[in-house]
């Protein structure tokens, strides 16, 4: 995975993904908001509900691809970063993230 640098431990901490990554975030979230509309117009349609509940939950199973792929980048780059920092405060930080990505 191509991290640079990312989340400085400053108040305007930001991430720093490689040209790569970060296109390939954009057009998986892309991707996610057209199956999102596609949805709309299956309701719309009043396409049969087994089949709707199939399509949301492709869509969760791509959100979480993005999901796993930010984390690692995160876990990688910016957690490593502030551990080495002496900021252990981010472990407490990772986890309540991880808690909301695992519900």
């Amino acid at each position: 995975m191509e991290i640079e640098t990312c989340c400085s431990p400053t108040t305007d901490r930001k991430s720093h993904h490689s040209v790569k990554i970060k296109s390939n975030l954009i057009t998986r979230l892309n991707r996610i908001e057209g199956q999102i509309r596609g949805v709309r117009g299956m309701i719309e349609k009043d396409t049969y509900c087994d089949d709707v509940l199939n399509q949301i939950a492709a869509i969760q199973s791509a959100l979480n691809g993005v999901g796993k792929l930010l984390l690692e980048g995160h876990m990688k780059s910016c957690v490593i970063e502030r551990i080495q920092e002496g900021d252990q405060e981010v472990i407490d930080e990772l986890l309540k993230t991880m808690n909301k990505l695992i519900k």
